[in-house]
């Protein structure tokens, strides 16, 4: 009897095995069927800082400049798993060389067949621009589009001074040289204005107009019409819905879902997988309680050994050019010292891996010295160097972008401005007016040149004049001998005619021969790899230079923190933005103030 229990209880069991197998087998079919539509949401806001991020941990930046941003849209273009993007673009502070670059990683993004979404709370000129590169664009039904134009805003210094006693004495070579002009005047001079309105006339009419025409082919949109809606905004949500500018409204959560929705019915998917902050690198928990963790994050991070690869140096330029060491303002604004610039350009040169530089710029220029220490420096190096600009590489970061055998910019880049500037400011009234009197004794006509306390005398003036124009006519001879490099048919004449001070957009620019090609930084970065000969289809490592500091490095640098007051007054800039633009032309004159001859563009200058 027990047998036979047995017996039967193994016949089910056998019976239910065999009915098991088949359905699990089906099960694994079903979900291996499954497919899930991925959605890489990246939030775009702020002002997408250029230099190498700091690996700092507690106070770095985690990883993120701006070509960080645009390599997780291009990762998101090239990953199988993401089928659509999803920008939620919030208060850009870029400038217009970025905006191309940063449109145009998104155009690039829709090339490889995948759709883009845009949502945008409250959207300015540029971050509707932005939004234009993409699919769909919506704004949340209490929004707004403030679609009014552009306009440039320049800050000038000399009724300030006045009532502090102070006296900006400057000349400059080149009528168009209008960077003296906000410490000497209240409004501009008539070059100033004429060039300004070359620019603000490129932008509005190509980086406006022609975008939205170009954006909006359903619409189709007029230039003449557009700039009538141009002249009749700003726009609420809906009107800018009726007025064919955006294509819906409603709020974040519900154009979310619309955007999974839309990716699963395209990709014929069960469900919408969306992935936040895409691409971005997660934060470390730091341990506040344990004194040995503080200690490990104060310490230098140990240094990256260097591969054996070959590899592509991409050496950064940002913000007004020093002797002396890169560092921070008291305003917040970045330098680029020559003593940092020459020692990154060394190691890159006597790098084996390192086969070719990419010199990437974001400056207005500033010391006419520093400029030509890093000028000639870049020129002496063996190896195939391709000059890539940003929002801004005039004056001197035009200069330094002349030892280049091929230059690219942006077409909303801001270049040229061959000219030269100098002279100093009269702080003396300022001390009568505190009380402080100063008697002189001196030797030699121009023993005074350099004396903050009266502006020059007439034989000072001359002297003075005659250094600039000589630093003027080496800067004019470098950048014909540098055209010419790079195959540029030129003539001296032809080059003075565009210099004098002249900014110009990339677009300009290029027209004019100043620079090769209109191009992105992986542009720049390509034709170095062709220059230096790359085996096809190999990849190059990218080496970033300078090098972040640290915290401990930079507070022990600083004197054991006596740039603790100028972290005060960056706090305080970032509670009020338009104070901080205000003040970022001050910046400029601080860091220069011990240079007699600057060659650099206007310090304030907005064009939003």
């Amino acid at each position: 009897m027990r047998s036979r229990r047995w017996g039967f209880a193994l016949l089910l069991a056998t019976l239910a095995a065999a009915l098991a197998a088949p359905r699990g087998r089906a099960e694994d079919k079903i979900n291996a069927k499954k497919k899930i539509a991925g959605v890489a949401h990246i939030a775009l806001s702020g002002s997408f800082g250029e230099s190498p991020p700091s690996d700092d941990p507690l106070f770095g930046n985690l990883g993120e400049n701006f070509k960080t941003y645009l390599d997780r849209i291009k990762k998101a273009a090239k990953d199988e798993s993401v089928h659509a993007l999803y920008l939620r673009i919030d208060d850009l502070s870029i400038g217009w060389g970025k905006l191309d670059e940063l449109t145009e990683a998104i155009v690039q993004f829709r090339k490889s067949g995948k759709k883009a979404f845009a949502y945008v709370e409250s959207g300015s000129t540029k971050e509707y621009l932005a939004a234009l590169a993409c699919d769909e664009i919506c704004v949340p039904e209490s929004g707004w589009l403030m679609l009014t134009g552009i306009r440039a805003e320049v800050s000038f210094y000399k009724n300030l001074f006045e009532k502090i006693g102070v006296q900006a004495d400057m000349l400059q070579m080149g009528d168009f040289k209008s960077a003296a002009e906000p410490f000497m005047r209240d409004r501009m001079s008539a070059p100033a204005r004429k060039q300004l309105t070359g620019v603000i006339d490129d932008y509005y009419e190509k980086s406006i107009v022609e975008r939205i025409v170009r954006s909006r082919p359903r619409k189709k949109f007029t230039a003449e019409k557009v700039k009538k809606l141009i002249d009749e905004g700003p726009y609420t949500a809906q009107a800018a819905v009726e007025a064919g500018l955006v294509d819906w409204t409603a709020y974040a959560d519900d154009f979310r879902d619309y955007v999974k929705t839309v990716s699963r019915s395209e990709r014929e998917a069960d469900e919408t997988s969306l992935v936040r902050n895409y691409g971005k690198d997660k934060k470390k928990d730091i341990d506040f309680s344990n004194p040995f963790a503080l200690l490990k994050l104060l310490a230098a991070p140990p240094k990256a050994h260097s591969s054996s690869n070959p590899k592509i140096a991409v050496i950064y330029a940002v913000g007004a050019i020093t002797t002396g060491k890169s560092e921070e303002g008291l305003f917040g604004a970045e330098t680029v010292g020559s003593t940092t610039m020459l020692k990154a350009i060394r190691e890159a040169e006597n790098d084996d891996t390192v086969k070719a530089i990419v010199l990437r710029v974001d400056s207005p220029g500033g010391s006419a010295l520093a400029s030509d220490l890093i000028w000639n420096e870049l020129k002496k190096s063996k190896k195939p160097i391709v000059a890539s600009m940003s929002d801004v590489a005039a004056s001197g970061g035009y200069y330094i972008s002349m030892a280049a055998r091929k230059i690219y910019a942006e077409p909303g880049t801001l270049t040229g401005s061959i000219g030269v500037v100098g002279g100093k400011m009269a702080i003396g009234g300022a001390f009568n007016k505190v009380g402080i009197k100063t008697e002189v004794i001196s030797r030699g006509a121009n023993s005074g040149i350099l004396s903050t306390d009266k502006p020059f005398t007439d034989s000072e003036r001359k002297s003075m004049t005659a250094l600039m124009k000589d630093v003027y006519d080496q800067f004019i001879d470098k950048a014909l001998a540098g055209r010419k490099n790079a195959g540029k048919k030129m003539t001296r004449e032809q080059l003075v005619n565009l210099a004098g001070g002249r900014i110009w957009t990339g677009r300009q620019a290029k027209a004019n021969g100043l620079i090769d090609e209109l191009g992105t930084l992986d542009d720049a970065i390509a034709a170095a790899r062709s220059m230096a000969k790359f085996p096809p289809g190999k990849k190059p490592e990218l080496l970033l230079l300078p090098k972040s500091k640290n915290f401990l490095d930079s507070f022990l640098e600083d004197k054991l923190g006596a740039r603790v007051p100028s972290l005060h007054i960056q706090q305080l800039l970032r509670e009020l933005p338009e104070l901080q633009h205000k003040l970022h032309g001050l910046d400029g004159l601080l860091q220069l103030r011990h240079e007699p001859v600057w060659l650099t563009m206007p310090y304030h200058l907005d064009i939003k």
